[in-house]
């Protein structure tokens, strides 16, 4: 078998190390000095390789894309498991890295396979000492191969061609998280998420253009309606450590997710903002779940080489982490999941928590901000612009707009009644692994209910939802409600995300993705309030 070189450079022009691999295991970009990325077929020519010659790895799928491509994952563990049953039984924690959820974003697909080389045939073997390794290279599958020039032009031609962001349904599959609507997201959460339940999500992504001076960029779980002990870890543990190490290890520095705005700033910046706290985001829903994870943005306007670089040490590094702080990791999801149901146990019915939210600052500035300078420039009509310079500089005490503060907040309940004839709710709860039963006999039930006296419905769509909004306002109230209809009863693992889920006032919940309109249309609402069908209950009787 021929086999070539790969050269790789760390840290330094005198850090040096040449590994020999069979030409079958390097990679596209490898093969063609990074100016091509890897199709569907190059990635599943290559993983068919990287599983001979060893007994620690597993392939199962995710499911099957709309254009009928397998969407593949391994399971990398010593000794070899292949079931989440297995995999719980050696008391391991689990770790999920996916790349390619938008295909323009590519070298999270190719730092993966370079990981799957190094693990289960070079020097990285002992990253399966501690955990379980859940690789998905390729998650987008049918949009990667839809290439063509020009589509990310922050990238500036490398690779010179790329996928497309949305899936073959018109869906970008990083705003799929809460409506589900797509195959690979329905896949991803009936067939992975939930049976194997993995300790820590990582999401592999590319910038779209801020000039920051990070080679990679990266952000915890936001959602502060779940239990703050795994953001409190990702935030002020494994993201720190990581960074250090990588710098170390690599010569590649990281820094906190975000974009600052000249134009409404000016020079030099002053605050940098990251993006929202919506659950519909993946990595976000990770929050509601008690479990970890972690955002990746490689930076855009470096190579595709220098993007493969910094993500693949990034990921490295996480795994590095992740294998000797397992357990510490488990211990804490487990102790935020016995919390949040503990909150429903002893105070549902009298606290609140919030389901509307607005981007506030951390308290704690950031020190040292790297990034490119920018020049004044100013036009022939007086006004100021900024272009930017060619160095790096480091701005002092930079606001880090990356916290939530609630702006509406509502009581978290016992539980949830949903009538029989709303089935469909009830069935996309289970559909996120959520405990729905129906009632065996007729309950009384006290609790509230919420009337609804507007609807407001964006004059845009997104993703093919006109997203909507309900003014309104609970009362208290006590029901009767018969067999057959739904109990939803929030003693359970996800009581953060059903309660997100179902709340009449949620910005992500399900009415905000209309999920209810035809409900409300039929009952009225055009001519007067109509009652949420959904009745939270404090009492069951």
């Amino acid at each position: 078998m021929k086999k070539l070189f790969v050269l790789l450079l760390l840290t330094s022009a005198v850090s040096v190390s040449a590994q020999e691999w069979p030409e079958a295991l390097i990679t596209k970009p490898e093969k063609t000095t990074y100016r091509e990325t890897s199709s569907y077929q190059d990635v599943m020519d290559f993983i068919a390789e990287v599983k001979k010659g060893t007994d620690k790895v597993a392939q199962i799928s995710l499911g099957t894309s709309l254009e009928g491509k397998d969407i593949p994952v391994l399971v990398l563990a010593n000794p070899r498991v292949s079931i989440p049953e297995e995999a719980k039984a050696t008391g391991k924690p689990i770790i999920y890295v996916q790349g390619n959820i938008h295909s323009g974003e590519v070298e999270g697909k190719e730092a993966v396979q370079i990981l799957l080389r190094e693990i289960l045939h070079g020097d990285k073997g002992h990253l399966l000492d501690n955990q379980i390794i859940l690789f998905v290279p390729i998650y987008n599958t049918d949009s990667n191969d839809k290439m063509e020039e020009g589509r990310r032009p922050s990238q500036e031609g490398s690779p010179f061609r790329t996928g497309i962001r949305a899936n073959s349904q018109g869906w970008d599959l990083n705003r799929d998280g809460i409506k589900m609507e797509s195959l690979e997201t329905n896949g991803l959460i009936q067939n992975i998420i939930v049976p194997w339940d993995p300790a820590l999500f990582v999401d592999l992504h590319t910038t779209n253009g801020t000039w920051h001076g990070y080679s990679l960029t990266w952000a915890p779980s936001y959602h502060y309606a779940g239990e703050k002990a795994p953001y409190d870890y990702t935030w002020n543990k494994i993201l720190p450590e990581v960074t250090q190490k990588v710098e170390e290890n690599y010569g590649v520095y990281l820094g906190p997710y975000g974009y600052y705005f000249t134009r409404r700033e000016g020079w030099p910046a002053k605050s940098i903002y990251t993006y929202n706290h919506h659950p519909r985001y993946l990595v976000n829903q990770f929050g509601l779940r008690n479990r970890m994870a972690i955002l990746s943005e490689a930076f855009a306007h470096e190579r595709l080489y220098q993007r493969i670089t910094s993500t693949h040490a990034f990921v490295t590094e996480i795994l590095e982490f992740t294998n000797q702080n397992g357990k510490e990791i488990m211990a804490i999801n487990t102790q935020a999941e016995a919390d949040a149901i503990a909150l429903v146990d002893e105070q549902g019915g009298k606290v609140k928590k919030g389901v509307r939210f607005q981007m506030t600052a951390l308290d704690k500035p950031i020190e040292k901000y790297r990034t490119y300078d920018h020049r004044a420039v100013k036009r022939e009509d007086g006004s100021v612009t900024y272009l930017r310079a060619p160095n790096i500089i480091e701005l002092p005490n930079i606001v880090n707009y990356s916290a939530f503060t609630a702006t509406v907040e509502s009581t978290l309940p016992k539980g949830y009644i949903i009538p029989a004839e709303l089935e469909n709710i009830a069935k996309h709860l289970e559909k996120h692994g959520a405990k729905v039963t129906k009632l065996t006999k007729n309950v009384r039930v006290t609790g509230e209910e919420f009337t609804v006296s507007k609807i407001t419905r964006a004059r845009r769509a997104f993703e093919k939802h006109y997203m909507v909004t309900v003014d309104g306002e609970f009362t208290p109230a006590s029901n009767r409600f018969k067999k057959g209809d739904f109990l939803v009863n929030l003693s359970q693992p996800l009581v953060n995300l059903i309660f997100y889920m179902l709340e009449p006032q949620s910005d992500d919940g399900l009415i905000t993705w209309n999920f209810f309109d035809e409900y409300f249309e039929k009952n009225g609402i055009a001519d007067g309030p109509v009652k949420y069908p959904i009745f939270k209950y404090f009492e069951l009787k």
